[in-house]
């Protein structure tokens, strides 16, 4: 009696583990709010309204979240996805790298380690000696940049999940 009743219960946990390693797991088990995107274990976010960057940053905190870090060229090309689906153009956009603390050392605003960047030819170059902030899909090539802190630019935000 017990072998029937664990039967299909065991076979109901074997066919979710199936279908769970195949493809998008987002329908089955969602774990991003509505309206976030999930990638690598991570939610992102964009925020179509231009702000400069400290905003952006407060703006990602009250939704329990950061300006975005990258870790990777996948995930770059995920979030400049991420920003032409939803503003249907490759727009200069912030993300969380700063150097505000000391020049030439970049972090992220959530905590994680800067190994993985995007820079464009000749960048960061601290132009004027106040750019301290990293942007995205700049310039034709749409890569990252250093630039002033108070451009007013869209963002995305990153939780962990």
């Amino acid at each position: 009696m017990k072998l029937l009743t664990v039967s299909p219960l065991l076979l109901a946990m074997m066919a979710l583990t199936t279908v769970a390693g195949e493809g998008n797991t987002d329908t089955i088990f969602p774990s991003c709010p509505r309206g976030w995107t999930q990638y690598w274990g991570r939610c992102f976010y964009y925020v179509s309204q231009p702000m400069i960057w400290g905003d952006a940053q407060e703006n990602c905190q009250s939704m329990n979240a950061n300006l975005a870090s990258v870790h990777s060229p996948e995930e770059y090309l995920e979030i400049q996805k991420l920003i032409f689906d939803d503003s249907k153009a490759s727009e200069r956009t912030w993300i969380g790298g700063t150097d505000a603390q000391q020049e030439g050392y970049w972090f992220w605003m959530d905590g994680t380690r800067v190994t993985y960047t995007n820079w464009c030819q000749g960048e960061p170059n601290n132009s004027y000696g106040n750019e301290n902030c990293m942007e995205m899909n700049f310039s034709g090539n749409k890569c990252m940049n250093d630039q002033s802190c108070y451009s007013k630019f869209p963002s995305v935000c990153v939780w962990k999940i």
